[in-house]
């Protein structure tokens, strides 16, 4: 009976908190400019697919779903404001889940509880533009530059579609569609390129604080009105021992897969490399033994824990080379990749 009642007023909850969401989408939409000298651009390098992976992209497309919002409905944060981490100290707690960005000197960490209502941030470093995203149903963030091919770069907005219950982005320069956990375009001229990855660290407040004394923070002050402050969230909260929606077996949008090895909010750190090959592992068996190894395909990929981040970092074991490795729900990450290897 406890439990049907906590299951009622989670739903309820989430109703309450997506139709705030649908409230504040009623804002003008940014229109989107196909450039058409990027369009010849990309079709002049388009990449050679496979009929799989044709298969895959067109299934992505036809089991896209609205989120609620429409496109920009979630509003993308475009000018960046930053603090101090001595600023940030007198709103964010040190249990708080920020997202840390170590990228070509560029240090920032961009709290949970403002993307929550974002989901997308972009930045330019020296000339190049990047995004940084979080999609709060799957429980995941990706570093994405924002080059799509010689020539052609841009910023991304929110589709207001979802596939696995993850975030669309789309791009603000051909309008093409881009899962965020797939990292690949699947409609408009973009479609089949893959976007490269900049790594972006999932941990609290009080740990990045520690390891970058000098971060820069993201600010409140983004340019809309949301509430940024502890509980604001509509899904639930990382902070509490009753989570919401980000701990409940509940999930709003059927995933394409259900594979029911793990419960659907469990999380792992999944790795996979440009053939779809695909591996994950427990978050707590990595905490626990620092160090896996898995293969993607034929190729060695090692996975250790980085203790002072609670955070995990994936290499290629031949090569050294860096590889993106994701904290992620199971239910989403195993209805991109059926076939997922598990190390549990």
């Amino acid at each position: 009976m406890k439990t049907t009642v906590r299951m009622a007023i989670l739903i309820i909850a989430m109703v309450l908190g997506l139709s705030l969401l649908l409230v504040l989408a009623r804002l003008p939409q940014q229109k989107t400019a196909v450039l058409p000298e990027a369009v010849t651009i990309l079709e002049q390098n388009q990449p050679v697919s496979s009929p799989t992976e044709e298969r895959l992209w067109q299934t992505l497309e036809q089991k896209a779903v609205s989120g609620g919002p429409p496109k920009d409905g979630i509003p993308a944060i475009d000018h960046p404001q930053y603090t101090s981490a001595q600023e940030a100290d007198k709103w964010l707690w040190p249990q708080d889940i920020v997202f840390g960005v170590n990228y070509k000197k560029f240090i920032a960490a961009y709290p949970q509880r403002i993307l929550v209502w974002h989901e997308v941030a972009n930045e330019e470093i020296n000339g190049e533009k990047i995004s940084i995203t979080y999609c709060p149903l799957t429980g995941t963030t990706f570093g994405f530059k924002g080059t799509i091919a010689s020539g052609v770069s841009s910023s991304f907005g929110v589709s207001g579609k979802l596939v696995n219950s993850n975030l669309i982005m789309y791009d603000r320069t051909t309008d093409s569609y881009w899962p965020q956990i797939l990292g690949q375009a699947i409609t408009g001229p973009a479609k089949g390129i893959a976007l490269e990855e900049f790594p972006i660290i999932w941990t609290t407040w009080a740990r990045w604080k520690k390891k970058y004394p000098d971060t820069k923070v993201l600010s409140k002050e983004t340019g809309f009105i949301r509430n940024y402050d502890r509980g604001g969230d509509p899904y639930g909260s990382y902070l509490d021992d009753d989570r919401g929606y980000y701990s409940s077996d509940y999930v709003l949008f059927r995933p394409i897969n259900t594979d029911n090895r793990l419960a659907p909010k469990t999380v792992v750190v999944g790795v996979r490399d440009k053939k779809g090959n695909a591996a994950a592992v427990l978050k707590d068996k990595l905490r626990k033994e620092k160090k896996l190894e898995v293969l993607l395909g034929e190729v060695a990929v090692v996975i250790t824990y980085d203790a002072d981040l609670d955070a995990p970092e994936a290499k290629i074991k031949k090569t050294g080379d860096w590889l993106y490795s994701v904290e992620a729900m199971w239910f989403s990450w195993a209805g991109f990749y059926p076939a997922t290897k598990l190390l549990d």
